[in-house]
């Protein structure tokens, strides 16, 4: 794929595309229902231990499993038919949101409920995002159309992001958390529904070819080989680094979101909800701006800027005891959180060789997700020691150190050796 996918006329071509009409329309539900849940959850928590150091434990717990089986399934998402793999973890998802409905709603919750369910949605994480990752490209008429469908998802992902925490805060706040985890539940069935219209691009003996040639090779052959490729190429060895860097130092500052909504800014779950949506929709301006890229020189000279303003807003945001202010402050914190994950992701699928794809995007998400709950641990029980306010400031600074970091390893030497493997 060359830089010039990037122009701004594969949108019509890729907004036609049947397969993403039906997927991005009941992702739309799914997402809000997702987002809903999330909040809800850490609202939960906080209410019933009152103690940050139990809203990174659970986090901890939601996103351990992506350091451990990430890779694995990566290796999986090449083997099978991944939309049939699709299917199963939504599946189990809607199981998973509907247990939690049931258990809050009966009053039957207690914390190591929470905690199992947490991990057992991480587990199900842990395979279904390489997997649909990689069905994205699958579902294409023309490779041509991956970068705007990248966009696209990242657009609709941010969007229910900001719908989801606003809705959050205000049923949380007049009707329970339940109401929040029984819509998570019934909000699977839009996403289910899409994926059983779905029709691949790619004929389904053709991926059984695929997988009985990859089956002679030893499960753990193909993880090395995924690993030594990400590591041997150079791009993707700095682009995940940075990223793993970024999960671990300052992703985990968004679980201590109730903790600012209560104690630090004196408000309740309606304040969590604004604050979620504040970086939203900051993450949606981001994703809007990442689509406006021409070429992979110019992309990954944007995510320079999106390590500066993500440690630029939190570092700002540390200092801030007021609503009006910390809500913009978080947009900003949003805009470069997008541009840093967006644009890594557009990159990595646009250079990775097709048949490491799925094990190259298992990388991503174990490099950013697998490293944030220990970050997510360090968060809270720092938050206990030294405040949120001061945690988060020097989350800040670690990103910006980050920045400086992307400007020294992502060099025009590098760029030119980007494009040219795109």
């Amino acid at each position: 794929m060359t830089s010039g996918t990037y122009a701004h006329n594969q949108a019509p071509s890729a907004l036609k595309n049947r397969n993403l009409q039906l997927y991005f329309g009941g992702q739309v539900v799914s997402l809000i229902g997702t987002w809903m849940q999330q909040v809800a959850m850490s609202w939960l928590i906080f209410r019933m231990t009152d103690s940050a150091l139990m809203l990174g434990l659970v986090t901890f717990c939601a996103q351990a499993p992506s350091l451990l089986l990430t890779p694995f399934a990566g290796i999986i998402a090449d083997r099978v038919d991944r939309h049939k793999m699709v299917k199963i973890t939504q599946i189990a998802a809607m199981l998973q949101a509907g247990i939690l409905t049931w258990l809050v709603m009966t009053g039957h919750v207690a914390l190591w409920h929470l905690i199992l369910i947490s991990s057992l949605l991480g587990i199900i994480s842990a395979f279904d995002l390489p997997a649909r990752q990689s069905f994205l490209i699958d579902m294409l008429d023309d490779k041509s159309q991956l970068t705007q469908a990248i966009a696209l998802n990242s657009s609709i992902t941010t969007l229910t992001r900001l719908i989801g925490p606003m809705l959050a805060g205000l049923l949380v706040a007049r009707a329970g958390e339940s109401t929040c985890f029984l819509f998570n539940a019934l909000s699977y069935f839009a996403v289910v529904l899409a994926l059983f219209l779905i029709v691949p691009r790619r004929a389904h003996n053709d991926l059984q070819t695929l997988s009985a040639d990859k089956s002679r090779s030893a499960l753990k052959t193909q993880l090395f080989e995924g690993f030594i490729y990400a590591y041997k190429t150079r791009a993707i060895r700095y682009l995940l680094s940075l990223l793993g860097l970024c999960g671990l130092l300052s992703v985990p500052a968004m679980i201590l979101m109730p903790v600012f909504a209560r104690d630090v800014l004196h408000g309740d779950a309606t304040t969590l909800g604004l604050l979620n949506a504040a970086s939203a929709l900051g993450s949606m301006l981001g994703a809007l701006y990442i689509g406006s890229r021409k070429g992979l020189a110019e992309l990954t000279h944007s995510l320079i800027i999106g390590y500066v303003v993500f440690g630029a807003g939190l570092f700002a945001f540390g200092f801030s005891h007021y609503l009006a202010l910390s809500l913009p402050l978080l947009v900003l914190v949003g805009f470069g959180s997008m541009i840093v994950l967006t644009g890594s992701n557009t990159i990595l699928q646009s250079i990775v060789d097709e048949d490491k794809r799925g094990r190259v995007m298992s990388i991503f998400f174990m490099a950013f997700m697998g490293l944030a709950p220990f970050g997510s641990m360090a968060a809270g029980a720092l938050s206990g020691l030294i405040g949120a306010n001061s945690t988060v400031i020097g989350m800040g600074l670690a990103t910006l150190t980050l920045a400086f970091a992307s400007y020294r390893l992502l060099s025009k030497d590098l760029l030119k050796k980007v494009a040219g493997a795109a």
